[in-house]
């Protein structure tokens, strides 16, 4: 198994700032979003400043302090690094459906404008796959030719995967994403979809960013591709590194980040060296408001390279949503029980 970047504080690593300079600096924020997204319509972050720039912590509320240090990592690398520089100017992105009824899809795409693939969020807790069904036929119909890709955040077990993917294969999949938990199970479903001759190929998302070894997907022949995030993989240079070392195309996506976080996904796009499928970095258009002016938000389907730093937040906008106190304490909190995690490793 190859050898990937070390994580701050490692041995061999980059420096591990103090919690002090962490925090100096560091506006907690909660964005308000326009629909509803992993169960929640207030998205938290902590934002921090270092040397080289602004940086995002935002880990979800349920991760405990280990899953929580790789994003440590990467805002870290974000902001006392900086990121490698790009090998393109601009990257494809393209437009999030989130578990809504049929009949809101065309009012979610019109956020987007002109893209020219959409992922559709199915598997939703409390849903159908017929709900599912109604909703990528919905865009479907909205895009008749646009790369067409389903994500179901591990929601599935196989049988009900094989089954829901061969009546969704009917509108045409570029791939479906993280279809059930795990690498065994997806390796079975990989297998069950050739042998039922269900043309769908398979990406891999929580079992390469919530694995303790993320390229052993690849090396069991679990997924035809991969999805890649910034903050859960430690960083621009670790994902890209997990990126090469898998041999598999690679998708590059957001973890519902803040303009600042979704820059990050800009720039390891722009710094890989091939990337042939649009990115999910459009999720900024989920937000009722955001801390950059402009947001970092695709045009015409494309995002710019931020270079090797991110977007600085425009004051009026990061005032307005400045989280309290308790909020910033809770964050704090996390910050320091985090960089243990990296000081100990």
């Amino acid at each position: 198994m190859a050898t990937l970047p070390s994580l701050p504080g490692a041995p061999d690593g980059p420096p591990l700032p103090s919690v002090d300079e962490l925090l100096a600096g560091a506006v907690a924020v909660e964005l308000p979003m326009r629909v509803r997204f992993r169960g929640t319509q207030l998205r938290r972050a902590l934002l921090l400043r270092g040397p080289h720039g602004w940086a995002e912590f935002s880990p979800f509320p349920e991760y405990g302090p280990d899953e929580a240090s790789r994003w440590l990592a990467a805002a870290i690398e974000a902001g006392w690094q900086g990121w490698p520089e790009p090998v393109r100017d601009t990257v494809p992105v393209n437009a999030t459906v989130p578990a809504v009824a049929a009949a809101d899809v065309p009012a979610v795409l019109a956020r987007y404008g002109e893209v020219s693939a959409v992922k559709v969020k199915v598997a939703e807790p409390g849903q159908s796959v017929e709900d599912d069904l109604a909703r990528v036929a919905a865009v479907r119909a909205a895009l008749p030719e646009a790369a067409l890709r389903v994500d179901a955040n591990a929601g599935w077990d196989v049988p009900t995967a094989t089954t829901a993917l061969a009546r969704l294969a009917e509108h045409g999949l570029e791939y479906a994403e993280q279809p059930v938990p795990g690498i065994a199970p997806m390796a079975r479903l990989r297998g069950a979809l050739a042998a039922a001759d269900i043309p769908v190929r398979l990406a891999a998302d929580e079992a390469v960013r919530k694995e303790p070894a993320p390229l052993a997907v690849a090396a069991s022949g679990a997924a035809d591709l991969i999805v890649v995030k910034v903050q859960p993989l430690g960083g621009v240079r670790r994902a890209a590194a997990i990126v090469l070392e898998s041999g598999l195309d690679a998708v590059v996506s957001s973890a519902l980040d803040t303009s600042v976080g979704i820059a990050g996904g800009a720039a390891l796009a722009a710094h890989l060296p091939a990337l042939p499928h649009a990115c999910g970095l459009g999720t900024a258009a989920l937000f009722e408001a955001d801390v950059c002016d402009p947001s970092w938000r695709p045009h015409h389907g494309v995002l710019p390279a931020p270079g090797r730093r991110a977007p600085a937040p425009e004051p009026t906008r990061l005032d307005r949503v400045r989280a309290d106190e308790a909020q910033a304490r809770w964050w704090a909190q996390r910050v320091s029980a985090a960089r243990a995690v990296l000081a100990g490793g």
